[in-house]
């Protein structure tokens, strides 16, 4: 189930999970969960396989409920509580308090489960302290690997833990037999040989160093080289081997796998060092270490070393420390420890002693002797052999053990030293005794030479024994330490008899008592003289749970033995160790009470076993001993037997608590009350053993009495001053309600709660308040608290004591404890078994409830309190039945009070709702505290109508915070059904149902229950019921939404104004802010239009407004709708823009200025978000729009969302208009900002006079004038895309829009975005408005293409010299007509020329506002469609081809520093023979009789053709001179041929069409402005004269001032043709087909229309931007340094005739002068635009033809070449001028 409930919620992002999981790094936790689900797999195997024992069970049980728990808080699940056996709980069958509290455990469980994992990943350290910081003993696991050394025999290897800083072994030793062949002796062993160093504590854990080490004893020969007939068998000196394990004892280091390598040292034999020394003293090294030294002196130099010099032999082993005694190690490492595992026991107790932990083991270590050599001239090679005898002689086998890992051998050699007089050995073995055979059995020690020689060796004889006894004369076993032994010789064969030595002093302290005391016993066996000479010492460490050496102990379990030393026995038992105490317990315990009944008649034994008692009690409670507490227990009901002991022990406590004064008693006092559990135990226990034999009669009262007697000791000490006593009093509060349950047995229950009562009321108020409430929450813990007529008694103090605590008054109320106290109460009051309780119940309401809410109301939510109090006001509602609900309001004595506290509980309920004090996955808690406020919600609310509801006593405020509680409770997110899981759904809907629906009724009902108060909410709770409307449950929206039909009525009926204007703004206002906020759906709309119609068109007067309303909000909703659903789910700002401006055009619409400007800056903040700067700055200025300049005050709607704080109108509009201009500039929108500018500028010198402000904004209009003229400013291409098919949402759907593109964005880019918007959406190939079929499918079909956007100049530039910049703004900028143009075909296809039959389609779309805008596109608005001609299309070809040469010519005249490349192409394309076709197409189409015969009325355009031929040779003619001037060695081959070509080319045309010469003044450089402004060169005006003049005429110049004389075209310059020959190359069409196509299309609608009063300039700066596809100088157009002519014409004006030559021009002028009304062609080619200075081509111009192909014939689509990223702008020439190209430079 749980693995179930898991996958849902990665099943449910199931498209999404692994890669939101690898980009928000949640691999973690999905590993986390894996591993997880893993284990819980095989946990449920294992419960499944039935095989487990219970106790087992119930452990794996728990570890499944608290993984799966965990689970859940990592997925966000809701928390699971469970009872102690891991059963889910049911909150029917819980009380609040214990279901608060199981909460409260589960949770602080995962916390620090969770928190140790974290600790486990980040700090070894913590990990460590977390683990281990319950456990108290430990145990180190060793895996012995291999042991590399070259001994070549056998071995024997002593592991033990070491502490370097003491020089002491803290355990015994592992032992391992190493064989000569380099293996195990014992080869079963082999990669088996571990053991676990066990009982370490935490003390050890502590040590500042711990070691491992490993002392190797060479087993064979007294020499390695020494051969066959030398003694074998001998036990040697070797070497060490060391490792420090502090790290792994303190849990940094955990890693069971790994290999430790342990390095070996070896130790050199004394002779052998005395030898290397006298041969090569300078060579030897000083760390060479002698056999002779101490052992412990050996570890502590080698660990002392940096390294060892161990040639690569040592030990290898793995290490792992173990938390846990050596039952839970093998439990819960079971992988590692197992019965093969050796156990080294720790030389010394564990921390904690287990009551069953039977030990008996002697630590005998071999410390060090001295023999004399005797006759031998060396020292003697001594041998001790040791073995334990009993009193009889008789040898105990297999008692001692050398190692663990091994059984035990009868008789232990040590290592031999050879010829060292003083050995020490160091040598550490157990022995292990039964504990009945350690009285008689005793060591014994002999002494023999070894000899190397094998047949000397085997004459050798002991020559010395020592002995020592186990036990001492006073029954006391062998102290712990070191014994110096008295060394007899041996050669007296009665030593080995052990009944002849035993006699004598075993030790030399022994013999020093014997000396002085005269004995015949020594007289008759006395050692020899030499005997004293050798000495011999030893260690014992006795680790025994049945063996004691203290005297003292000892002699008072012997106490009848010695009665007289009882009262001294008594008092030293104080001093005893505590382990050696708990060892005799049963004993120890016996004795007392023995002492104390038996010697009745002296008082001050009662006093001494008292104490005694005490500190027994006290000694258990210890942490060491605290698992003897079932001993001391068991003790006490199943072998105390002193009926009489209460007695006693009453009067001495009695006594001690009535003279609490004596100072002298003060501690024996304080010890006693710590002890008071088990001492009444002890009490109650002898009298029940009393009355069970005696019965009641007996004593009378006395019993009871003591009891009354020591409370009322107990009162007095209390009421005394605070200072002198506090101790004893905190500790008398503490101990004193521990009796209860004891004494509750034997007294009557009702008194023992009086006398409680009487105890907590002697305490002097605020004193002691914690532990006087701690105390009372012990006594309520009690069963005494269960019983109901305890209850009667207790119940009202400790209401009294609460009350005051909780009293607003009260100064420093202890909440903590308080709350303690009350949950214990009510769990209490919960209970089934605990008799009757509304009577409890009641009082608590009465005196309680109001001070809980207060508490509640003043506690601060992060308060860790604040869980508790609710959990205890939840309480206390839920065990109110109603008939407390009515007999507590009935307790209020006025009105005004009923009000107060329906009011406080309102607004405290409210927030709790809104606060959540419990944590979201407290589920079960969540609904617990919904149902309870349910229900005393639905209690309030009948008062509400029973006392408030009438017209004289209605209370306006109260009902508005019940609807506003009742609002919040429905809409609490714990109860929002629909945004759980199904099964969690279920699981609420059957356990509490849907409440939402109660509550959602009850407030219809209350709602129409008020009647003629409703005007009241009108239209404060418009929101508020909106709220309940939106909750997505159908049967609860049709019952609510009605109640806005009869606010409408109501608002209409009562407001006196015939209309609902206050209940519409409201509810606009509010659906804004809940439909953004999430809530609402289409149903609710259809659902909400419905019934408001429903109700309005049944209403007489509500028919007509009703309806409009209904459909009104209708529309508000979709357009809402569509605007969520876009901000939420559409990651694509730009239908999130989409969205906002329809929203916003709603609110402009109804005039609502406040929600209308969020809504602007929404948009903006899009817009910003997406560097639209310059529509953010459109937007900002609908917002400066609404204000005026005047110190109107702000009226805070107007206010905008940012950090601006003004307060009048003017200081906003300022404010903002300083952003707006600031967004102006960073979109390089710098005409708007000077404009903006102007009027702020006006403001500041004429209103405001703040000319600071003003000088700063003047130096920022002139950066803007500067930036104009000088900057890089790409102009944007715009594109149409329409959005066909109804699976487009409702704002695009079958709708056209133009787009205007990002800087550098061309067509492919801009498809490919919008395709990444609308993934599914079709890309149609034909740009052709689709059919019915396309714009009904459910699917989307998206159509894209270039569109050409009509220059709109303003009235003041016509007919002047406006420079280049200057009109680039206006080709892109302040337009709102767009053309796109497709060549068609009109009659038959002439096959010589089909040029003829081509015509022109040009389409016009006029979009619904200007751009730029508020939006990067706007819907198109109207579209119309008009043909052009091919002789129009031939004209406007030949017009634009001539301006296009003659701005090249006029630029290259200017600034010869330009690379003449790009003038030799264009040169080139026109005048190779290879293109002359296109004269000799319109030749053959238009300069023919037969087409002048059928198309008559083309007679002047004919000729108008012809003349823009001939015009053209003079302007080449200039061109070939400037060619020849700038010309290179490399170029002289082509320009010969260009010559030779134009040569050829003039005199046809000069001969067919005339002679045209240009004024040389057109060629002279003017420097009317500075070399950084670009005019034009020629005007239109000029050209189209010359253009007219007869052939034969020549062109007389007067004046070189043509802006003043004569109409010039501003925009007549290289910007306008350049990109049309780029433009017209790309059309799909044959190139002989292209001359015509696109300037046929310029003229189309200038005929049909007949707009002919606008002069040619116009038509020419419409035209700015478009390619000419089909000029014969298609092919010259130059690649990088041209490319920029368009955007930098130099600074001279071109002349033109005087008004008086008689070369005016003849009628036809106007005709030429059209295309302003008559949109030009723009097709997809749209790349270089007439912007200062644009971005080189994106690919090379004279391939353009081919790029831009995709555009005039869209069912081609024909791929452009790979797009290079646009490179920085072209570097600023030395002359100023912003021309120079990257070719020139």
């Amino acid at each position: 189930m749980p693995l179930k409930m898991w996958s849902s919620p990665w099943r449910s992002e199931t498209r999404f999970t692994s890669w939101r999981c690898m980009r928000n790094n949640k691999v973690t936790l999905f590993r986390q969960l894996q591993q997880m689900t893993y284990s819980l797999i095989e946990w449920r195997s294992q419960i499944l396989s039935g095989t487990l024992p219970k106790d087992e069970l119930a452990e794996l049980k728990k570890k499944v409920t608290a993984k799966i728990d965990h689970g859940n808080r990592m997925l966000g699940l809701d928390l699971v509580v469970r009872d102690d056996n891991g059963n889910i709980l049911d909150p029917d069958e819980t009380s609040t308090i214990a279901l608060f509290r199981a909460h409260e455990v589960a949770s602080k469980r995962i916390e620090e489960k969770i928190q140790e994992e974290k600790s486990v990943l980040q700090n070894l350290d913590l990990r460590g302290q977390s683990v281990f910081s319950a456990v108290h003993t430990y145990g180190l696991y060793v895996n012995f690997k291999n042991f590399v050394c070259n001994i070549g025999e056998d071995a024997e290897l002593f592991m033990a833990l070491y502490d370097p800083d003491q020089s002491t072994f803290i355990s015994e030793n592992y032992l391992i037999r190493w064989g000569s062949n380099g293996m195990p002796k014992e080869i079963e062993k082999l990669n088996n040989l571990q053991a676990v160093f066990t009982d370490l504590s935490s003390t050890d854990l502590i040590r500042p160093r711990i070691s491992l080490v490993c002392q190797i004893v060479r087993v064979g020969h007294m020499e390695l080289k020494e051969g066959k007939k030398h003694t074998c068998g001998l036990r040697r000196p070797f070497g060490v081997a060391v490792m420090d394990i502090t790290d792994i004892i303190h849990g940094k280091v955990d890693d069971e796998e790994k290999q430790h390598f342990i390095p070996f040292q070896q130790i050199a034999m004394e002779t052998y060092i005395r030898q290397r020394q006298l041969i090569m003293s300078p060579l030897i090294t000083s760390h060479v270490i002698g056999e002779n030294e101490p052992l412990t002196s050996v570890l502590n130099k080698v660990i002392a070393a940096k390294e060892v010099n161990h040639k690569g032999q040592g030990l290898w082993i793995s290490l792992k420390l173990l938390p846990g005694d050596l039952t839970q190690v093998q439990k819960n490492f079971s992988h590692l420890v197992d019965r093969s595992t050796a156990i080294a026991r720790k030389m010394g107790f564990p921390e904690i002693i287990l009551p069953g932990d039977v030990r008996n083991d002697i630590y005998v270590t071999l410390i060090h002797g001295e023999f004399d050599k005797g006759k031998k001239k060396t020292p003697k090679n001594v041998e001790v052999t040791m073995s334990v005898y009993d009193e009889e002689g008789k040898l105990l086998e297999k008692a001692i053990h050398p190692g663990a890992g091994y059984e035990g051998i009868s008789e232990y050699k040590s290592v031999v030293y050879y010829q060292v007089k003083q050995p020490s050995w160091y040598e550490t073995v157990k022995v292990s005794i039964a504990i009945e055979e350690v009285t008689r059995c005793h060591i014994r020690f002999t002494f023999r030479h070894r000899s190397s020689q094998e047949s000397r060796d085997k004459s050798e004889r002991a020559f010395g024994v020592a002995f020592v006894k186990l036990m001492n004369p006073d029954g006391t076993t062998l102290q712990d330490g070191r014994h110096d032994l008295v060394v007899y010789k041996g050669d007296n064969k009665k030593m080995e008899d052990a009944k002849l030595y035993l006699t004598l002093p075993g030790t030399k302290v022994e013999m020093e008592e014997k000396e002085l005391q005269a004995s015949k016993t020594l007289a008759n066996f006395a050692p020899t003289k030499d005997s004293t000479k050798d000495s011999f010492q030893i260690a014992t460490l006795i680790c025994s749970t049945k063996l004691t050496q203290n005297v003292d102990l000892l002699g008072l379990l012997n106490w009848r033995s010695n009665s007289q030393n009882i009262k001294h026995n008594l008092k030293k038992l104080m001093e005893v160790d505590g382990s050696e105490i708990v060892k005799f317990l049963q004993d120890t315990l016996d004795a007392l009470f023995n002492i104390m009944m038996e010697m009745s008649d002296n008082e001050t034994y009662d006093f001494l076993v008292f104490d005694a008692l005490v500190f027994i009690i006290s000694l258990i409670g210890d942490i060491k001993f605290q698992h003897f507490n079932p001993v001391l227990e068991t003790y006490i009901y199943k072998h105390f037997s002193a009926t009489l002991a209460y007695v006693k022990l009453s009067k001495v406590l009695n006594f001690y608590v009535a003279n609490a004064e004596d100072s002298s008693k003060t501690e024996l006092l304080f010890a006693a009350l710590k002890a008071l559990k088990y001492l009444f135990r002890f009490i109650i226990q002898s009298r029940v053993l009393y009355l069970r034999f005696y019965g009641q009669s007996e004593d009378g009262d006395e019993f009871n009495n003591s009891i009354r007697q020591l409370f009322f000791a107990f009162n007095t000490l209390m009421d005394r001053p605070l200072e002198e006593a506090v101790k004893i009093k905190g500790a008398a509060l503490k101990y004193l309600p521990s009796i209860i349950n004891d004494v509750k047995l034997v007294f009557d229950p009702v008194e023992l709660s009086m006398l409680f009562c009487k105890f907590i009321q002697s305490i002097p108020d605020n004193q002691l308040v914690r532990q006087k409430l701690n105390c009372m929450t012990k006594i309520v813990e009690s069963n005494l608290f269960r019983q109901s007529e305890c209850r009667d008694v207790l119940l009202p103090l400790l209401i009294d004591q609460l009350s005051g605590q909780l009293d607003d008054n009260s100064s420093k109320p202890d909440h903590e404890a308080s709350s303690q106290l009350l949950s214990n109460i009510l769990e209490v009051l919960d209970r089934k078994d605990v008799g009757p309780t509304a009577m409890h119940v009641q009082l608590i309401m009465e005196r309680l409830l109001r001070r809980i809410n207060r508490t509640v109301i003043g506690m601060s939510r992060q308060s860790p309190q604040i869980g508790g109090f609710v959990a205890c006001m939840i309480a206390i509602l839920q065990q109110m039945d109603d008939s407390h609900y009515s007999h507590y309001i009935g307790t209020f004595k006025t009105r005004q009070d009923i009000i107060d506290f329906l009011m406080e509980t309102f607004i405290m309920f409210k927030d709790l709702i809104g606060k959540n004090v419990y944590a979201k996955d407290w589920m079960v808690m969540n609904m617990t505290q919904s149902r309870v406020f349910l229900r005393a919600i639905n209690q309030f609310t009948e008062v509400l109508t029973k006392f408030f509801m009438d017209q004289t006593s209605f209370e306006l405020q109260l009902w508005n915070n019940y609807f506003h509680l009742a609002v919040a409770f429905l809409t609490h997110e714990s109860l929002q059904l629909e945004t759980f899981s199904q099964a969690k759904r279920n699981k609420i809907v059957k356990k509490y149902g849907d409440m939402r629906k109660e509550i959602g009724f009850r407030i219809r009902d209350m709602w129409y229950n008020l009647g003629p108060h409703k005007i009241k909410f009108i239209p404060s709770m418009v929101g508020p019921i909106l709220e309940v409307t939106l909750t997505p449950e159908v049967e609860l929206r049709k019952a609510t939404i009605p109640i806005f039909f009869d606010m409408m009525q109501c608002e209409f009926n009562f407001s006196g104004n015939g209309n609902f204007h206050m209940f519409e703004n409201e509810l606009i206002t509010k659906l804004d802010q809940e439909v953004e906020g999430g809530r609402g759906d289409e149903q609710y709309k259809v659902l909400l239009e419905k019934l408001l119609l429903e109700h309005c068109q049944k209403h007489k007067y509500l028919s007509s407004s009703g309806e409009v309303f209904a459909l009104l909000v209708s529309s508000l909703l979709e357009n809402l709708l569509d605007y969520r659903t876009i901000i939420m789910h559409d990651e694509s700002k730009e239908n999130r823009m989409s969205c906002t401006v329809n929203v916003l055009n709603f609110y402009k619409e109804k005039k609502r200025e406040d929600i209308y400007i969020r809504y602007l800056y929404k948009l903006r903040d899009l817009h910003r978000d997406s560097e639209n700067y310059t529509e953010a700055a459109y937007t900002l200025l609908l917002h400066a729009e609404l204000l005026q300049w005047s110190d109107k005050p702000c009226v805070p709607h107007l206010l905008q969302r940012d950090s601006y704080y003004v307060y009048t109108q003017q200081e906003l509009k300022e404010k903002l208009y300083q952003e707006i201009i600031s967004y102006f500039d960073k979109g390089k929108m710098w005409e708007k900002a000077i404009k903006l500018s102007k009027e702020l500028a006006e403001t500041y010198e004429s209103k405001v006079f703040d000319y600071e402000g003003l000088g700063n904004l003047l130096k920022k209009r002139a950066s803007f004038y500067e930036n104009i003229i000088k900057a890089m400013r790409p102009q944007p291409e715009y594109f149409a895309v329409g959005y066909y098919g109804q699976g487009f949402p409702s704002f695009l759907r079958n709708k056209i829009f133009i787009y205007r593109g990002k800087e550098y964005e061309r067509r492919e880019d801009f498809s490919l975005r919008l395709l990444t918007q609308f993934p599914n959406a079709e890309k149609m190939t034909s740009t052709t408005p689709p059919g019915e079929e396309i714009k009904s499918s459910p699917k989307q079909y998206m159509q894209c293409f270039t569109v050409k956007p009509v220059m709109s100049l303003p009235p003041s530039y016509k007919d002047k010299p406006v420079p280049e910049q200057i009109l680039n703004y206006y080709r892109a900028n302040e337009v709102q007509q767009f053309q796109y143009s497709r060549p068609f075909r009109k009659g038959e296809k002439d096959p010589d020329n089909e040029f003829a039959t081509m015509w022109i389609e040009r389409t016009t779309y006029t979009t619904a506002y200007t751009f730029p805008g508020i939006l990067k596109w706007f819907e198109v608005k109207q579209i119309s469609t008009e043909e052009i001609s091919p002789l129009e299309n031939a004209i406007e070809t030949m017009e634009l081809t001539n301006e296009k040469i003659s701005n090249c010519v006029q630029q290259h005249a200017w600034d010869r520093t330009l690379s003449v490349h790009p003038l030799s192409m264009l040169l080139s394309g026109i005048v190779d023979p290879a293109v002359m076709g296109g004269y000799s197409n319109y030749e053959k189409a238009f300069f023919t009789e037969k087409y002048l015969q059928e198309h008559p009325e083309d007679q002047e355009k004919v000729e108008l053709l012809k003349r823009l031929i001939a015009l053209q040779m003079p302007l080449l003619t200039e061109g070939i001179r400037i060619h020849g001037e700038k010309l290179t060695e490399q170029l002289k081959p082509l320009h010969d041929r260009l010559s030779s070509c134009f040569r050829e080319l003039k005199e046809k045309v000069e001969k067919l069409y005339g002679v045209i010469t240009l004024p040389p003044n057109l060629t002279e450089r003017k420097q009317s402005r500075t070399g950084s402004i670009v005019l034009p060169y020629i005007m239109s005006s000029t050209l189209r004269r010359l253009s007219i003049t007869s052939v034969t005429s020549s062109v007389i110049s007067t004046s070189s001032n043509s802006s003043d004389n004569a109409p010039s075209r501003p925009g007549s310059d290289g910007s306008i043709l350049e990109p049309l020959l780029e433009r017209r190359a790309s059309s799909g069409a044959r190139v002989e087909d292209l001359p015509l196509k696109e300037d046929t299309e310029n003229r189309i609608g200038k005929f049909k229309r007949k707009d002919w009063s606008l002069s040619k300039s116009q038509v020419i700066a419409e035209k700015a931007s478009e390619p000419d596809l089909m000029s014969p100088a298609r092919k010259a157009q130059r690649p990088k340094s041209l490319q920029l002519s368009d955007n930098r014409l130099t600074p001279f004006h071109g002349s033109s005739p005087p008004q008086s030559t008689p070369l005016s021009p003849p009628p036809l002028t106007p005709k030429a002068t059209r295309t302003l009304s008559s949109p030009s062609l723009q097709t997809d080619g749209l790349m270089t635009t007439g912007v200062p200075p644009p971005p080189p081509p994106k690919s090379k111009p004279y391939e353009s033809g081919q790029r831009n192909s995709t555009e005039i014939a869209p069912p081609l689509p024909i791929r452009r070449e790979a797009k290079a990223p646009p490179p920085p702008p072209p570097k600023t020439r030395k002359s100023g001028l912003l021309s120079s190209e990257p070719g020139s430079q």
